[in-house]
């Protein structure tokens, strides 16, 4: 790690990259830009050859950055056939071309599925981080270890910055999801338990069945030849046999996770859980009778990812929040994505802010150009570069719109922040095309 983007990164353990104003920052985050670009020019071959491509040598203004972002879409840009024909060495290879450090260190021999090749990369030092995502071909996003130690400190301290969530609390945690295994969950979720949880008190795990990336990709693959009329008879009776199971499991968890809140209703909660399960959650809550009432004042509750296609009650958050006694000062959202790993804290006022070493880098629908940063909140795609990556490059073009403004927030912090209103672009137009996207899959696919 280098000068400047040390210094930024120092403002983590204390909380305080939330509260410094852009015009504080502006140069530093220039000056930590122009740190990594040379590192990575060195180290990852996208970004080298993004690099050769735009006529980029070094980063000294902001629009320099924009032509060597990636597009979200970078993390899945290997051919599905690697999956498929189980070539693990080409997936390896393809890994290469996205991954700050060597991959030749990895040893595939005995690699049977995509969740064996993980575990490859994993004992060679190589955390991969995968998106399930629906369409059968996950994200895969390299990480170094000392990535998921900085996410997952930088995720309690958020916590503690965007509510009165404190480590040493001690709660009881409760909650209902089937999150996938991944390292990065694992690190995340482990640090959340041993700073706000009372890890002696957890419940047993449910009967639910463990979700790997391998197994959502399967259910995925199976799910496409069915529709396609490609699917072998003991092949669609498997499927069926598997998803019954898992239901069954889940439904399982649930009713284990409502006999566990309902038992613990007097103490104070840490409860952890995206919005759709956690509705599941509250109406089986409400169901035996229960609601604000004869739950502890001061539960709390990290709210994460949005909706997911699910359909809820317009009414749904109130719903939850009334089920559950839950206090504004106590709810902990954040907006953030898999292909960065900082957190942007959501305020008392609903906007979610940005810190001092995430730059955020509005640009036009197309993603090919910066929109003026001034006095006024801006409408754009998001992109961002997370400093704080040393595993991968930092620079993504995402799939939200936002309007983020970059003068202080009327909650009294004074870094920029984006307001509560972020929505795909995909889901807004039914298609998203970003203008990047179709030169970096030609470029892995040649190499890879």
């Amino acid at each position: 790690m280098t000068g400047t983007v040390e210094q930024l990164l120092s403002h983590m353990p204390a909380r305080t990259g939330f509260d410094l104003p852009y015009a504080e920052v502006r140069e530093a985050q220039l000056a930590a830009l122009g740190e990594r670009f040379r590192q990575a020019v060195e180290r990852i071959k996208l970004v080298r050859h993004r690099a050769e491509e735009a006529g980029i040598t070094g980063i000294r203004t902001l629009e320099d950055v924009v032509p060597l972002l990636l597009p979200h879409t970078a993390y899945k840009s290997y051919p599905e056939s690697f999956l498929t024909s189980k070539r693990w060495d080409r997936l390896t290879r393809w890994l290469g071309t996205v991954s700050s450090q060597p991959v030749d260190n990895i040893d595939v021999s005995g690699v049977e599925d995509v969740d064996g090749w993980i575990a490859a990369c994993e004992a060679a030092g190589h955390f991969v981080s995968c998106t399930s995502g629906t369409t059968g071909k996950p994200a895969m996003l390299p990480a170094s270890k000392a990535d998921l130690e900085f996410a997952a400190r930088e995720g309690v301290e958020a916590v503690q910055w965007g509510s009165a969530i404190r480590a040493g609390d001690k709660r009881i945690v409760a909650g209902f999801a089937a999150t996938a295994q991944t390292s990065r969950n694992a690190a995340n979720g482990g640090a959340m338990i041993q700073a706000f949880v009372d890890f002696t008190r957890i419940p047993a795990p449910s009967d639910a069945p463990v979700i790997t990336i391998g197994s959502i990709t399967r259910m995925i693959e199976l799910r496409k030849a069915i529709a396609d009329g490609t699917a072998a008879p003991e092949e669609i009776a498997a499927f069926e046999r598997e998803s019954a199971t898992r239901q069954a499991g889940l439904d399982g968890a649930l009713d284990a996770a409502v006999e566990h809140i309902i038992a613990s209703r007097s103490e104070r909660l840490m409860i952890m859980a995206m919005w759709a399960p956690l509705f599941q959650l509250a109406e089986k809550v409400r169901a035996r009778g229960l609601s604000a009432k004869d739950f502890h004042p001061e539960n709390g509750v990290f709210l994460g990812g949005g909706l997911k296609g699910a359909r809820l009650p317009e009414n749904y958050k109130e719903y939850i929040y009334e089920t559950f006694n839950l206090s504004p000062e106590y709810i902990y959202q954040m907006y953030g994505m898999q292909e960065t790993q900082t957190s942007m804290a959501r305020c008392s006022h609903g906007r979610y802010h940005i810190p001092a070493w995430m730059v955020c880098l509005p640009l036009d629908k197309e993603g090919s150009s910066l929109l003026p940063i001034g006095d006024e909140e801006i409408t754009a795609r998001a992109a961002f570069f997370d400093l704080s990556l040393e595993g991968r490059w930092g620079g993504i073009i995402s799939g939200d719109r936002i309007e983020v403004d970059f003068r202080p927030c009327t909650c009294g912090s004074p870094s920029p922040s984006i307001r509560d209103t972020i929505a795909r672009f995909a889901d807004l137009e039914g298609d998203d095309k970003i203008a990047c996207s179709g030169t970096v899959d030609a470029y892995v696919r040649g190499v890879a």
